[in-house]
């Protein structure tokens, strides 16, 4: 059962949705997001300061982590992401809400060509520009004004 108290899809849709998702914020390719993947994760985005950098590593890992190991596996992060019908938590867009604002650099609500081909790079998936052309708009955005969050869901499969 989801935080909004919905069920979840189906086990085989929802793994292939949040899988590159998940794979993304897994740095260290080891199964399992730990505190430092987030910190890599954020290292190269965030503008804050590292103090609040912990407080949002903290409680994002304190969210997700059912079984209180200090890890979030998969099937903790499907739980988190995965409420039924295609719903987002309360709130936003959790976990992938916070995504989204790393990759948009600019704050300008919209992640460009640019931002994603860096953020993409930078994560270890190299792409042409052809092929972020055709994520963002696989995403629904164009060329010039990039794609929206819920744009970035569609090219992540979480949506």
């Amino acid at each position: 059962m989801c935080p909004s108290g919905t069920t979840l899809r189906s086990q085989t849709t929802a793994r292939s949705e949040f899988r590159p998702a998940f794979d993304i914020l897994d740095a260290d390719r080891d199964g399992k997001i730990s505190p430092d993947d987030l910190r890599t994760f954020y290292s190269g985005f965030a503008n804050t300061s590292a103090a609040a950098d912990e407080d949002i590593i903290g409680s994002m890992i304190s969210v997700a982590d059912s079984n209180k190991d200090g890890f979030v596996e998969y099937d903790e992060f499907e739980r988190v992401l995965g409420c039924g019908n295609g719903e987002r938590r309360s709130g936003g867009g959790g976990v992938m809400e916070d995504v989204f604002k790393v990759m948009d650099k600019d704050g300008d609500g919209k992640v460009s060509h640019e931002d994603l081909k860096s953020y993409l790079s930078w994560a270890g998936f190299p792409a042409s520009d052809e092929d972020i052309r055709a994520m963002i708009r696989l995403g629904g955005g164009d060329e010039t004004g990039g794609v929206s969050f819920d744009g970035l869901l569609k090219i992540l499969a979480v949506d």
